[in-house]
This record gives structure tokens, C-alpha cells and sequence, in this order.
């Protein structure tokens, strides 16, 4: 097995650079997942291919305003910050100050957060280097003083100490921060709320999980009519989701940590499902993650997890325990997420149904169309 195994041709005309216009009528390819029969369909056609007693579980994480654009005290200079991971409890304490550079801090009105910066040659930590946002007003809100090396140094991650003279850093963060979008979306400038799922609920990630994109409030309702389960669990999406994996062979790639929740109900729900012969679907790759991550194979069963920690990396040959069908988008060649998907059916199957997808015009990636694989 090769990381040149799951590279294909994208033509640049195929990376959707917006989101569908409705969110259910975007394209749906479904796969059966054991031949690789394929069909063209529409997204809110999936009711049909579930039934009654099924369970989706989907993620239900919101994506912050993590892009920081702000300027560099002292100098004026432009300067970014993007936020990756807040530490907290003693990963934290050792950066926490009683006073920020402006004066006395609230408890709500500082953290600590590994970050990446932009330019990193100005922005070092030792160096003093503080970085200021301003409001739509021209008042500092927010500041960002670079701390410390990240845990991935290498590349470039630093520890930030963010405080604020706002009631709260949350309140900061939403009147400075921006909503990022995937590096492949270039001029994006429309309605950052649809990279959000109309589920969303805990502003905890810096990439949105965009298979759940397809869903509209009517659907879901439509789904829970016919009897079809819907549960949550919460996987906190990181900027490396975007990353292809650079060495020749896949398995000496390691793979980045995401915190991840599976409440009790979900656990219940998908053992049930099982127990009674119906199917549980994740909704995306992240809920995959999820759910495998929560699985105890020495038990054989599903456990709850609350913000535990997983570096589950899945490659052909895997065995699920959990997940039947996978509601999913088309993802970046080279990338864990080809692996992933290859793993729940075969790389032949996957090649054949991007190649379908190309010479059939689906937009892909983020913004793109969906896949259903049963």
C-alpha cells in the first residue's frame, strides 16, 4: 500500500467555491459499498434509502470564528493568528497571568490556545510579541501575546495568551474573529453561517464537518417522521483535516489528535439499532472517527467518551464496529479521509466512483456534493 494509491486527477473545475444553492438539492452519489454499483441522486433522496429504526449520528460541532486579523504593537504590521486547540487545566496553567498587558484580568477574559501565526519570522515567542484586533470601531478588543512554542513546533505552532477588556473572550472573539474556510475556497465572500450545519451547536472546531452540510431543518424533521433516529456526538475538527499525507507509505504518517465526545444516549441508541437488525450511519468522516474511537473491542461494544482524546487513523483492512453506511463528501487526493473511506469499502470502488463523480460534473470537497456509501 502506497500513499500514491489514493491520489487522482482534480480538476480545478470540480472544488466547489460556494455552497449549493438549497442544501438538500445538491448531488448525491450512492455506492454500495460491496460492489461499487453506483447511482446519481439527489441529496434529500436519502430517506429513501434508510429505514424505519435506523440511526444517523452526526457531529454536531460549530466552527469558531478562529481567523484573527490583527496588528502587531509596537510596529502597525499586519499580522494573523489562527487558533488551533485551547489548553486548559495544567496544560494551561503554566501561561495563565493575573494581569494582561492592559491591566487586571476577569476570569472570563483570558485563555490559553495553541495557535499558528502569521509572519512567523515576527511573531516569536521570548520576544515580547503581542498582536492587538480591533472592533468594527477601532478598539482594541482582543489581544494575543505569543508565549511559547506549540506542541508542533515544527510547524510553527505557538502557545498564545488571548486576553480581552470585553465582559468575556467569546464576546471578543465573535466581534473580531472570522469564520475560516478551507485553502482550496479561494474568494468565498457570501454567508459564512452555511460552512455551518443547521445543527451545530458548540463552537469547538476550525473546520466545519461539511457532510452534514447537506442537511436542512425539513429534512431532518422528514427523517424522524419515517421513524429514522437521529443522535449527535462531538468531534473537535482541526485545521489538519486539510493535510495530504506526504510520506510514500501511509502508514508512517501520524495522524493528528482531535477530542471527541460520544454521550451515553448515542451509545444507547446505536446498541439498540444494532440489537433490533437496523443500521447505524454516520453523517461524515469525523463521526466515524467518533464512534470507532468510542468502540471497546476487548468488550465489543460502544462506550460514552467525554472530550477524550483519539489519533484513530483508519486504513484499508480495518475492521468497523460500529458504523454500517457513511453519508460523506469527496475529499483531497492523498489525504487520511481517501484512506478512511477506501477502508469502508475498497480503494478500486472509491477510484471508480471520484472518476465517475469528475466525468459526471459533481462539485467536490468542502461546498461540494455528498456521497452515500451502503
Amino acid at each position: 500500500m502506497k500513499t500514491d494509491d489514493f491520489d487522482y486527477d482534480l480538476p480545478e473545475r470540480c472544488i466547489a467555491q460556494e455552497p449549493a444553492a438549497v442544501r438538500d438539492a445538491c448531488k448525491m452519489l450512492v455506492m454500495n459499498r460491496e460492489t461499487g454499483e453506483l447511482e446519481d441522486r439527489i441529496f434529500r433522496d436519502i430517506i429513501e434509502y434508510l429505514e424505519p429504526g435506523d440511526v444517523l449520528v452526526a457531529n454536531e460541532t460549530r466552527v469558531m470564528p478562529a481567523r484573527l486579523l490583527g496588528a502587531k504593537r509596537g510596529t502597525g504590521g499586519q499580522a494573523e493568528v489562527f487558533l488551533l486547540r485551547q489548553r486548559m487545566g495544567t496544560a494551561a496553567d503554566a501561561y495563565v497571568a493575573t494581569e494582561g498587558p492592559d491591566g487586571a484580568l476577569g476570569s472570563n477574559q483570558q485563555a490559553i490556545w495553541e495557535v499558528l501565526v502569521r509572519p512567523g519570522k515576527r511573531l516569536k515567542p521570548g520576544s515580547g510579541a503581542i498582536v492587538d484586533f480591533c472592533d468594527a470601531e477601532g478598539n482594541v478588543v482582543l489581544s494575543a501575546e505569543i508565549v511559547d512554542w506549540g506542541a508542533d513546533s515544527g510547524r510553527g505552532e505557538r502557545i498564545a495568551r488571548l486576553t480581552t477588556t470585553r465582559p468575556s473572550l467569546d464576546e471578543a472573539l465573535h466581534a473580531v474573529g472570522h469564520t475560516p474556510l478551507p485553502p482550496y475556497i479561494k474568494h468565498y465572500a457570501g454567508d459564512e453561517e452555511l460552512y455551518q450545519t443547521v445543527y451545530s451547536r458548540h463552537e469547538s472546531s476550525a473546520a466545519a464537518p461539511t457532510a452534514g452540510l447537506h442537511f436542512t431543518p425539513e429534512l431532518i424533521e422528514r427523517l424522524r417522521a419515517k421513524g429514522i433516529e437521529w443522535h449527535t456526538v462531538e468531534l473537535e475538527v482541526g485545521l489538519d483535516t486539510f493535510r495530504i499525507v506526504d510520506e510514500d507509505d501511509p502508514e508512517k504518517h501520524i495522524i493528528h489528535t482531535e477530542f471527541y465526545t460520544v454521550p451515553q444516549e448515542t451509545v444507547d441508541a446505536c446498541d439498540a439499532a444494532h440489537a433490533r437488525g437496523n443500521r447505524v450511519i454516520a453523517v461524515g468522516t469525523t463521526s466515524v472517527r467518533s464512534l470507532e474511537s468510542a468502540y471497546d473491542r476487548e468488550l465489543g461494544r460502544l462506550r460514552a467518551r467525554n472530550r477524550e482524546a483519539t489519533s484513530l487513523y483508519i486504513l484499508p483492512g480495518y475492521t468497523f464496529g460500529v458504523v454500517d453506511a457513511l453519508v460523506t463528501n469527496f475529499h483531497v487526493p492523498r489525504s487520511t479521509l481517501m484512506m478512511l473511506v477506501s477502508a469502508f469499502s475498497t480503494r478500486e470502488n472509491i477510484m471508480a466512483a471520484y472518476k465517475h463523480a469528475i466525468e459526471s460534473d459533481y462539485r467536490l470537497l468542502s461546498f461540494g456534493d455528498a456521497m452515500f456509501i451502503e
